[in-house]
């Protein structure tokens, strides 16, 4: 099994180094990121190198990278660094956490993230490049395409397609035989239950705010 290169040098990549160093076998050897970002030497302990001469030192044949990038841009940024990446020949690592309910015979693609807690049911795939944090449900017969980023508490029914490029919110909910298209942005506790065109944008009021401050609120409310 080959060493792992993570590509970026922030919050992600701490995330993405303690799942590998804590839970699999996988052993992490340096780090990488474009020449106009490294700021330092060293990241966690390890060597930062220009991602411009990263197959000199550690060379396709013999290591993988993971791209450990945020859904900045709406996970465009990562689709750009992940085709650049592909285009030097690497293979990309992929990780799931054993703490996630996920049959073995489920389609995993390249360079993904799968936390604990999750919920992938039987028959559905998942594509390249794509993260999945904690406590997200996939139903069974779905299809989530490349690039898209899911965050904790998402739910997806059976049968339901999310278009590449896609960005679930905190508990957003997708229904049943539904189309997702590209790009789409859908916010927190946002509510899908029709299909969606691409570069679709949906976003949930906030809570409105109550007119007592708490501490008058605790004593109308009485509580201990």
């Amino acid at each position: 099994m080959k060493d792992i290169v993570i590509f970026g040098t922030g919050q992600t990549s701490e995330i993405i180094f303690r799942c590998f160093s804590r839970n699999t076998k996988r052993n992490i050897v340096a780090f990488t990121s474009h020449s106009s970002f490294v700021n330092d030497k060293f990241f966690l302990g390890l060597p930062v190198v220009p991602f411009e001469k990263i197959e000199i030192q550690f060379p396709p044949d013999k290591y993988e990278i993971f791209i450990a990038i945020s859904y900045e841009n709406n996970n465009m940024l990562r689709k750009k660094i992940f085709e650049e990446v592909k285009q030097k020949n690497y293979f990309l690592a992929s990780y799931i956490s054993p703490e996630s309910n996920i049959d073995d015979d489920i389609s995993v693609g390249e360079n993904c993230l799968i936390l604990e807690s999750n919920v992938i049911q039987p028959f559905a795939s998942i594509g390249n490049n794509v993260f999945i944090w904690g406590n997200v449900s996939v139903g069974h017969h779905s299809v989530i395409k490349d690039h898209c980023w899911l965050t904790p508490g998402s739910s997806i029914g059976g049968n339901t397609t999310l278009g590449s490029g896609t960005f679930l919110g905190i508990n957003a909910t997708i229904g049943h035989l539904i189309d997702i298209g590209k790009n789409n942005f859908i916010g927190a506790n946002a509510l899908i239950t029709k299909n969606t065109k691409d570069k679709s944008v949906y976003i949930v009021d906030q809570t409105k705010e109550f007119f007592l401050d708490s501490e008058r609120f605790a004593l109308i409310s009485k509580m201990q």
